[in-house]
């Protein structure tokens, strides 16, 4: 059996990134699911994981190449998994143990340097603790980190796929 290219494989990755935005956008817009601070974390992985796959697949670079964009696909897909797993465990709280609400990212970009705005983002409050929407038992960030799994699959298989 013949592997595809990394070129169509770094092609599908962009695909399932636009895809997964795609689902987001649809959330946001069309359902009317306001996104958490650690949700638009979460987007902003997926577009950088999208945006290195889809650098690989124009520079369709040889073995060396295609490993490191393997190895920067894979780094991205962990932060956005870990992202993922850090509001799942805000989920999984007590009502009485979850982080008071905070300040809109809007309003903490305005005031705040962005390392301080990422320092209390990831710490998390009660807009990421709750959960929203569903599908078989598993809400929206338990999904993502599924398909962060699943990037994450795909860059390690470039980097260790023969030639």
């Amino acid at each position: 059996m013949t592997l595809p290219s990394s070129r169509i494989i770094f092609g599908l990755l962009f695909a399932g990134t636009a895809v997964l935005m795609g689902v987001a956008l649809f959330m946001e817009h069309q359902m009317g699911l306001e996104p958490c601070p650690l949700c638009i974390l979460q987007r902003i992985m997926v577009m950088a994981t999208g945006l290195i796959a889809l650098v690989a697949a124009l520079h369709n670079p040889h073995q060396t190449g295609i490993r490191v964009y393997g190895a920067l696909v894979t780094i991205s897909a962990i932060t956005g998994g870990g992202i993922s797993g850090r509001q799942l465990w805000l989920q999984s709280l007590p009502e009485d143990e979850v982080p008071a609400c905070g300040a809109s990212l809007d309003y903490m970009l305005e005031i705040f340097p962005l390392t301080d705005v990422l320092s209390m983002v990831l710490s998390g409050d009660g807009t990421c603790a709750e959960v929203v929407w569903t599908f078989l038992g598993i809400s929206i960030p338990g999904w993502t980190l599924v398909g962060f799994v699943g990037l994450a699959a795909i860059g390690i298989f470039q980097i260790v796929r023969k030639s």
